[in-house]
Parts: structure tokens; C-alpha cells; sequence
């Protein structure tokens, strides 16, 4: 179960392949329009509604591309994500009913982790940045960067409660539907293993984080197994490995800046 742009989809299409080639039955509960990304996989699809893009693309979405601080990026996210979550809790509730076990991606956790309970399902968490706080780095959701061991654990304390707040007006009545009582706290974070989708070369496994939080490498996504072009190949085989930076879905306020940056 995951929820939106593309880069928070596409991962998960690699590693649901690979767990169809190890025998189980898998199936992608996600955005409608992510469909494409698993025709051929093998792997199973359960549309939810919201279409990311067009969010994006609202006067809410447009907002991202004028936040020029992380934490104004953030409080423009958690509203827009607060303004669609409820949208989508059905198909994640019917989804789970057929399910044996619910992965988790970071962006619908809170919501996933009352699911599970109310259905007496295990779950495991799945995320592709680093969640839990941590005194070595700011948390990526703020930029990153280091602003001193003390307030790089406290800001990620302070965005975890940021997100378990998009998804709390939410969580009443799903836990009144799967009859589970009310008030009872279920976040982002809670005790059990956390399996990271990043390489630990480009972000090292944080020392203060207990021993379940297990950084795993990158999930490729699901490729098809279609070949470079020609010209693309033959590029590549010219000469020295050349660096390639992706921001995938980010929003960046100043791109020349950045793009200075990143030559430099």
C-alpha cells in the first residue's frame, strides 16, 4: 500500500516482482493512474482514487512550487495530503480484507497501521527515506542537513507528529469501523522492524537508531526488462561513467540555483 507521486510508487513495483518470483501472490494498492507500472509483473493491482498529478496541479499543489523552506514545504504537504486522505481509506480498508499481510509504505502508515490492527493482520513498514529521528541528520522531509544533534532529533520528532496529524481526522471513524476503541495512538512510528529502500552509500545507516530499523538498498522498479536505446547504450560505452541526478517529483523553488549546485 502506497500513496503518491510516482517516485513513491515505482520502487515497490521492483520489490512486489521479485517477491512474485519468490512465490507469493502480491497485489499494488495504489493510484488508479500507476496501473501501467505493473502490467507483465505478475503482480496484482487495487486502484484507490485521488489522481496525484492533478492534485499537484491544483491552486493546493501549485503552492509547493512557491514554499522556499522546508518547513513551509511541509505544512503545504500535510494540508494537501490532509484535504485527500479520506478519499482513499475505503479501497485501503477492501484491499486489506482479501490481504494476508499489509507492506506499508511511509506515506500511508498511520492509516495502515489502524487497518491492520482492526483486521488482525501483521504488517511491516516500507519506507524509501530515513522516518525514524535521529541526532546525525535533519529529517530529508525539512531538507536535510545537520542543525546540531539535539534539534536534528527534535525536528523529526516534530515532523512524525506533523504526519500523524494529516491522517487524524481520518482515524476515528475507520477505527469505529473495524470496531477498535477510540483514542488509542497509531502512527507513523511504532515498535517493529522498518525496512529502508535506500543504499546505505548515499545515506549511511544513522548509529542511534535501534537495531530493527534495517537500511535494505535500493528497490529498482519493475523495468519490464526493455534494453537502453541504441544511442543511449552507446553513449554510456564512450567513455567514463557519467553521473546522472534525479529529483524525480520534487518541487524546487529555484532550479537554476540547484542546478548550480549540483555542476559544481
Amino acid at each position: 500500500m502506497t500513496a503518491g507521486s510516482r517516485g513513491d510508487v515505482a520502487p515497490f513495483t521492483g520489490l512486489g516482482y521479485a517477491l512474485v518470483r519468490a512465490g507469493h501472490e502480491v497485489t499494488l494498492v495504489t493510484h488508479e493512474r500507476f496501473a501501467p507500472l505493473v502490467v507483465g509483473s505478475g503482480v496484482g493491482f487495487h486502484p484507490v482514487p485521488v489522481d496525484p498529478r492533478a492534485e499537484l496541479e491544483s491552486e493546493r499543489g501549485r503552492g509547493l512550487h512557491r514554499s522556499s523552506t522546508g518547513v513551509g514545504k511541509l505544512v503545504r504537504v500535510a494540508r494537501l495530503a490532509r484535504a485527500v486522505v479520506g478519499r482513499v481509506t475505503d479501497d485501503l480498508v477492501a484491499a486489506a480484507r482479501t490481504s494476508d499481510v499489509l507492506l506499508l509504505s511511509a506515506s500511508v502508515a498511520p492509516l495502515g497501521h489502524v487497518i491492520a490492527e482492526g483486521l488482525s493482520l501483521p504488517s511491516l513498514d516500507l519506507a524509501l527515506q530515513p522516518v525514524a529521528p535521529t541526532r546525525e541528520f535533519a529529517p530529508p522531509m525539512l531538507g536535510g542537513g545537520s542543525w546540531g544533534g539535539v534539534a536534528n532529533r527534535l525536528t523529526g520528532h516534530g515532523v512524525e507528529w506533523a504526519v500523524e496529524q494529516v491522517f487524524a481526522p481520518a482515524l476515528p471513524g475507520v477505527r469505529a469501523r473495524l470496531g477498535l476503541p477510540a483514542g488509542r495512538r497509531v502512527g507513523l512510528r511504532r515498535a517493529g522492524p522498518v525496512l529502508h529502500g535506500f543504499s546505505p552509500r548515499l545515506v549511511p545507516r544513522p548509529r542511534d537508531w535501534r537495531p530493527d530499523l534495517a537500511v535494505t538498498g535500493y528497490w529498482w522498479p519493475y523495468d519490464r526488462a526493455q534494453r537502453l536505446p541504441a544511442g543511449v547504450r552507446e553513449f554510456l560505452d564512450s567513455g567514463p561513467a557519467p553521473v546522472f541526478v534525479g529529483l524525480g517529483s520534487a518541487t524546487v523553488p529555484d532550479p537554476g540555483r540547484l542546478s548550480g549546485e549540483i555542476v559544481s
